[in-house]
């Protein structure tokens, strides 16, 4: 599958896939990770509320923290206020952001209470004004983020996305499932294809349940979509943009990270979350994160139980090295999982992925099908 070249405006794009916002792990310390394994067009920060930003919040300042290593970079404001919008996004250029995408999918109610994420659909004339008050006040691109419209009876995307198209966004970027829906349900194909079909000139990505290079290729052939954005997948599995590039462009699947290789991006993501949130902060955060990156460890309960105590890199090393001596049991002589306890192949999607090795009862953190998220716009988690 040939993947075509992509811009956002005025910003040319690596590759046509992104990085979705996700509340509480799309900092940077997981950017960074993202961006070291490769692929990755475009990186969106966790959506930031944008009157926090213009008084400087010291939780709002952190959630856009970057480097030279994190770019290009898009942060995701939320709000419904037309001038701290347009101020925001003024600040953002101001300090290097490449692109700012608004908020228009959020479904929690604290959001939407405010007239921000998803209440941003029901009102198409106030929130294309909006938009054209941010894109008239910047050079970098504007991008929206939606989904298909509050609930069943409300489909409004692809009017919507018209009229957002209309005020000079730059992409429109749609998640396959109404306000209504939340996160569960299927992801509706058919719905992000019209979506695709009302705009004229701006590329439209899809978003929704892409947690495999076999999925993000059902996204693009069945909705015709420019590219694709990844948020739950991508913490699910880092390596899927390189996967997924190199799947589309030559058809194969790459073969799964071994074990060490595991560790090694596992052992990187702890420390950059030390060194961007201290070591406290940044071990007590990753507790949440490292049952992630044991779902494909094959038996996992001895890790799980300790990463969810540790305080320091210390006791991280510690449990790193326990856990790889208590797992050799389940290896054959060559040093990989027997086959009894080898993971399952992922499965299409998020929903048809099955994770437990037959027979292991792992803690609940590793049976999940759906990363936890702040039930508000937590500027940090």
């Amino acid at each position: 599958m040939d993947l075509r070249p992509l811009a956002l405006g005025n910003l040319p794009l690596a590759t046509p896939l992104f990085l979705s916002p996700l509340a509480g792990y799309t900092n940077l310390p997981f950017r960074l990770v993202i961006r070291e394994l490769g692929s990755v067009g475009l990186c969106t920060t966790d959506l930031v509320n944008a009157r926090s930003l213009l008084e400087k919040n010291r939780k709002a300042l952190k959630l856009i923290e970057s480097s030279p290593a994190d770019t290009p970079l898009a942060v995701q404001l939320f709000g419904a206020d037309p001038g701290e919008m347009r101020a925001a996004t003024q600040y953002l250029e101001s300090v290097g952001v490449a692109s700012v995408d608004v908020n228009m999918g959020c479904p929690v109610r604290k959001v939407c209470q405010v007239g921000g994420g998803s209440a941003m659909m029901t009102e198409l004339d106030r929130t294309a004004a909006l938009v054209r008050g941010m894109v008239d006040a910047v050079k970098i691109p504007v991008t929206c983020k939606m989904r298909l419209g509050w609930d069943d009876q409300n489909i409004t995307a692809p009017e919507l996305a018209r009229a957002l198209e209309d005020a000079g966004a730059a992409a429109i970027m749609v998640h396959g499932r109404t306000r209504q829906q939340g996160f569960d349900g299927s992801v509706n194909l058919a719905g992000i294809r019209r979506v695709v079909e009302a705009v004229r000139h701006i590329p439209v990505i899809g978003n929704g349940d892409i947690t495999t290079p076999q999925a993000a290729r059902v996204m693009l052939e069945t909705t015709g979509c420019a590219g694709v954005s990844m948020g739950r997948g991508a913490f699910y599995n880092p390596w899927i943009f390189a996967h997924t590039e190199h799947y589309l462009r030559t058809g194969q699947l790459p073969p799964e990270p071994a074990f060490a290789e595991r560790l090694r991006v596992m052992n990187r993501h702890l420390d950059l979350m030390i060194e961007v949130f201290g070591e406290k902060m940044g071990c007590t955060m990753f507790r949440k994160i490292g049952p992630w990156y044991a779902k494909r460890f094959g038996p996992a309960s001895h890790f799980n139980k300790g990463i969810v105590k540790i305080a320091t890199r210390a006791d991280y090393d510690a449990l790193v090295e326990n856990y790889a001596a208590w797992r050799r049991q389940f290896l054959d002589a060559e040093g990989e999982l027997l086959p009894k306890y080898a993971p399952l192949p992922m499965g299409l999607n998020f929903h048809d992925h099955e994770t437990d090795a037959p027979g292991q009862a792992e803690p609940a953190v590793t049976q999940r099908t759906a990363i936890p998220v702040p039930a508000g716009p937590n500027e940090l988690w």
